[in-house]
């Protein structure tokens, strides 16, 4: 299975940080945030990593190179401008093929074992999605998940973690060049009946702001 990480956004919260370096080149326990995902993803057996980029992508370009420091096989989908999260998606899908794929958004820093989620089925669904416990940062949460199945409504409500699985044709009305949100593309399939998911219980952060990136390097040993 391919993966692929966003890493197109400009970072605005995280300002003036980003002013300077990719979000998702900061680092945590001197280690850029993209690394230990790329790691977490080489130890599960992922080789095969797309990067999207837009704001001074060059430097993550840089960084990261063809990823053979890493254990793996890094390719880049450029964006002159940023085309939002499914807006690059489907700008990489020549990149990624036509199987499903692994999508996992940049500025996390979590412990979520890729290797399961790798073999698990799609079956007919369009994704499978990772849902954690809602944040102090976003106490509404995003979707329900009702057993396996992930839903807009349910008893409570769960936060998207970033993390999914999705079949190609999510995107199929997204024209390469174009932007789009996935949220969009999530909420018509989940009124379909074809998006599942799963809890997350351990290790996520979204690091979003300076706030969170230094709580988070004081806690990470």
């Amino acid at each position: 299975m391919k993966a692929m990480i966003l890493a197109a956004g400009r970072g605005e919260r995280m300002r003036p940080l980003t002013d300077t370096i990719p979000k998702v080149l900061l680092e945590v326990r001197g280690k850029p945030l993209i690394v230990w995902l790329i790691e977490a993803l080489a130890r599960s057996g992922i080789r095969e990593i797309v990067i999207n980029h837009a704001h001074l992508g060059h430097m993550i370009e840089a960084a990261l190179r063809d990823g053979r420091g890493f254990g793996v096989a890094i390719r880049y989908s450029r964006e002159a401008e940023a085309l939002e999260t499914a807006g690059g998606i489907a700008q990489a899908l020549p990149l990624l093929g036509d199987r499903p794929f692994l999508a996992v958004n940049g500025d996390l820093f979590c412990d979520v074992d890729f290797s399961a989620l790798a073999r698990t089925a799609l079956e007919q669904n369009l994704a499978h999605l990772v849902l954690v416990a809602n944040p102090p940062h976003h106490p509404q949460g995003d979707f329900a998940l009702n057993s396996t199945r992930v839903a807009e409504t349910g008893k409570s409500k769960l936060t998207f973690g970033g993390i999914g699985l999705y079949r190609p044709e999510l995107f199929s009305s997204i024209s390469p060049g174009s932007k789009g949100q996935l949220a969009t593309l999530l909420r018509a399939a989940m009124a379909r009946g074809l998006v599942a998911g799963e809890m997350h219980g351990g290790v996520w952060h979204d690091v979003g702001t300076p706030a969170r990136l230094f709580a988070l390097n004081e806690r990470v040993a």
